[in-house]
């Protein structure tokens, strides 16, 4: 019998993490797993010992790399695989590997590395940022989930406020589109299969996102926009994503972002589709 252990963050005071990793559970016991919910503080990383009755399996519901990386190390697998973690985690660092594979994404510079007690503000760089993307632009830090730390800049005072406040911080410029303001797509990725999308929009921000007073639906996707979230998904090494896609001109999907590890709990509540049926199925029959 196959065992796994399923990992979640266990500083973080929502249950919404918990929710996510019992989710998980419930459909590895269904598939005759047996399942450990841990938290991630409840496995010491001890280098000198050896990790006794390892799992068949891990999924790392976290992005507490360093703890994923030593569960690698010792020999388990651990889906997603921590590099690809790494990568999701810092958008800065995602964004070169998109751009590497060609996906279509928005205009995006990622903002050089300024020491927090310094600053390039008289260089010139800041206008060469603003004369190529224009004003409303995105902002957006390296590190952050459910929308957060992305900022809608709309004048110039906004904006050196922005750039002098994130001083010591991984973030990106990005072409703010319009077009998609406020609408998008999150489609969950297994393997290379598309297992379930839905429309999010919202009346009141400028992201979609449900955490941020979003609603979604079921929507049915084109051919275009399945193609493109599997691309997005490989040019990062997932083999577990949501991909998140905007509308641009002329409804051509754009690439937001990809999730490494992300939350099932609201395109089940929509779809009707637990996503982790698809992703245990996916590990038991490549371990097999």
């Amino acid at each position: 019998m196959k065992s796994c252990w399923i990992i979640y963050n266990g500083s973080l005071t929502s249950d919404k993490f918990a929710d996510q990793a019992r989710l998980v559970g419930e459909a590895a016991i269904k598939a005759g797993v047996e399942v450990l919910l841990l938290r991630n503080n409840e496995l010491p990383m001890d280098l000198q010992e050896p990790i006794h009755n390892p799992p068949s399996f891990v999924i790392f519901l976290d992005k507490d790399i360093l703890l994923a990386s030593y569960l690698k190390h010792n020999g388990i697998p651990v889906f997603n695989d921590p590099d690809v973690i790494e990568t999701c985690d810092n958008k800065a660092k995602q964004y070169l590997e998109l751009a590497n594979h060609k996906i279509p994404m928005p205009k995006t510079i990622i903002a050089p590395k300024v020491y927090p007690k310094f600053t390039i503000r008289d260089s010139g760089y800041y206008e060469i940022v603003l004369d190529q993307l224009g004003l409303p632009m995105i902002i957006k830090e390296g590190h952050g989930s459910f929308g957060m730390n992305v900022y809608l800049i709309e004048t110039e005072e906004a904006f050196y406020e922005k750039v002098d406040e994130l001083r010591g911080v991984d973030y990106v410029f990005q072409e703010f589109i319009e077009t998609s303001r406020g609408r998008d797509l999150r489609v969950n990725i297994v393997g290379d299969e598309v297992v379930a999308a839905m429309y999010r929009h919202s009346e009141t921000d400028f992201r979609a996102n449900i955490t941020n007073g979003g609603t979604a639906e079921v929507v049915e996707l084109t051919t275009e926009q399945k193609q493109l979230a599997i691309r997005a998904a490989k040019a990062v090494g997932a083999e577990f994503a949501g991909v998140d896609l905007l509308y641009g001109e002329n409804e051509e999907p754009l690439v937001c972002e990809v999730n490494a590890a992300a939350h099932i709990r609201n395109i089940f509540n929509v779809t009707g589709i637990n996503v982790a049926d698809a992703m245990i199925s996916y590990i038991l029959e490549k371990l097999d």
